[in-house]
């Protein structure tokens, strides 16, 4: 079968490719196979999702991370997240927001969609500049640009630490992670210096012993996220990327922010740090100064990395692991905008780098 043609294929329905999709829309393309003798020259996209349902990584969140707590929330563009329970939890709220949002502005989402690879297809005759094919699990689509919008939570990193396999307990990501109840009475090891790790310590401990570990100490931050140390962070994961580095954390460069959650773990004497062990036996982790800290769980708070294996056959990664990208296009395939990826990966920053893919594609044309 041949490919089916299209201007641009959003890759991904989370809050940066929603942000594509409606800025498309704004500017006059319509969803492929809508075409209408009134608008048979306008141009096309289509917007492909791996999940069975709106919502982005929102809907595969805790139950109980709620309103209250979530870190980041910021409204897509043109629709304001509507009045919510705080207590409420974010992944009822949040997916119908994303569901109400994709209807109100037609945006004709399809999903399930899997997309296993994009490569180039500069041999069109039709095509001056060529096309980049998008190969689903259902068909494959001809585009003419490509927005890759497809985030990181697909893709949860587990540091390698020797001894792993060897652990009788349990061992799990955030990512899997459902409620602190399942391991009420245990000694829970949480790793990880992020946001979530902090959340899940005050949670968990709740319930449970826990231990937290980080592999470095971790520094706090008591300024408000919109600071200019954060600002700069943002600017020295963009020069990563421009780089073609690893895109990192802004975390990693700003420390973590005091919040509720931290303030009550503090108060209740829990949020102590050490140091990351140095390896795993059956019934616990080895620490740097030879003692082993019993557990029966072991909580990955490590984060995610950037789900874009399917771009490999453009060949794109550089010797130090990342895609070189500016302003969210990639500097060695301009065909092609990475949203959501490095210094966009906020909710705010994903809305801006939708917003400005769009301008890119549109100046391109004029």
């Amino acid at each position: 079968m041949s490919p089916h043609p299209v201007d641009v294929a959003v890759i991904g329905a989370g809050q940066a490719g929603l942000s594509a999709a409606y800025h498309l829309r704004r500017r006059g393309f319509i969803p492929a196979g809508t075409t209408s003798p009134a608008d048979s020259d306008a141009p096309t996209y289509v917007a492909l999702d791996a999940d069975a349902a709106p919502g982005g990584a929102w809907q595969h969140r805790w139950a109980s991370l709620k309103m209250a707590t979530v870190n980041g929330i910021h409204e897509l563009p043109g629709f304001p997240v509507p009045p919510a329970d705080p207590e409420a939890s974010a992944r009822d709220v949040l997916p119908a927001y994303f569901a109400a949002y994709e209807e109100r502005f037609d945006l004709r989402v399809r999903r399930p969609v899997e997309v296993r690879a994009v490569r180039r297809r500069d041999d069109a005759q039709d095509e001056p500049h060529g096309r980049l094919l998008v190969e689903t699990d259902t068909d494959t689509w001809s585009a003419r640009y490509v927005i890759n919008a497809t985030g990181t939570w697909r893709r949860p990193f587990w540091p390698h630490v020797p001894g792993a396999e060897t652990f009788r307990g349990r061992q799990l990501h955030v990512h899997d992670y459902v409620s602190a109840q399942e391991f009420a009475g245990q000694r829970v090891v949480i790793v990880g210096a992020g946001i979530s790790a902090v959340q899940l310590l005050d949670e968990i401990s709740r319930v449970a012993d826990t231990f937290w570990v980080t592999r470095r100490e971790v520094r706090w931050d008591a300024t408000e996220f919109d600071t200019a140390a954060r600002i700069a962070a943002i600017a020295g994961v963009e020069e990563r990327v421009r780089r073609g580095e690893p895109p990192g954390s802004v975390i990693s460069v700003t420390g973590q922010h005091r919040t509720a959650w931290s303030e009550a773990a503090r108060e209740r004497g829990v949020l102590v740090r050490h140091p990351m062990f140095t390896a795993i036996e059956p019934d616990g982790v080895r620490m740097p100064d030879g003692s082993l800290e019993q557990a029966d769980v072991i909580l990955w708070a490590t984060g995610f990395r950037a789900d874009i294996r399917h771009l490999a056959p453009l060949g794109l990664r550089t010797e130090a692991g990342g895609i070189r990208v500016a302003n969210g296009r990639a500097l060695d395939e301009p065909r092609l905008f990475l949203i959501g990826y490095g210094p966009s990966q906020s909710t705010v920053g994903a809305n801006r780098a939708g917003r400005d893919a769009v301008r890119a594609i549109v100046a391109d044309g004029d």
